[in-house]
This record gives structure tokens, sequence and C-alpha cells, in this order.
């Protein structure tokens, strides 16, 4: 079971890789919409939670929790 519990600032895997390359996000926004950005070029794209959850893979890396 891939874990799809993600908070602020961890970076996570999407389905479908970026244009650039690069298949790493870092979640640098939550609401009802959630704003990632590309951590290859540092383009950021908006997507509404429920398409985020449908179109996110894994999270690969969790924020560091102090």
């Amino acid at each position: 079971m891939v874990n799809k519990d993600f908070e602020l600032n961890d970076v996570v895997q999407m389905k479908k890789p970026h244009p650039c390359g690069e298949n790493r996000w870092k979640v640098i926004r939550m609401g009802m919409d959630i704003r990632i950005k590309c951590q290859g070029c540092n383009h950021s794209v908006m997507l509404p939670r429920r398409e985020f959850v449908k179109k996110m893979k894994k999270v690969l890396e969790k924020a560091n929790q102090e």
C-alpha cells in the first residue's frame, strides 16, 4: 500500500513526469487547492486537492518535523 499522507514541504512523486524530465515535486501550499513546485526547473502548478490526490504516486521525502 502506497502512503498518500502528505504535508506541507513534503517531496512527492507524480504519476507523470514534468516536461523538463523531473518527477520530484515539493508541496508548497495546502488548502482546497494544492500548489506543487518542480524540483528540476522550479515551475509551480496549482491543482485542486482531489485531482492532486489522484495524480500523486507516493511521498518520497517527509518534511523535517522539529
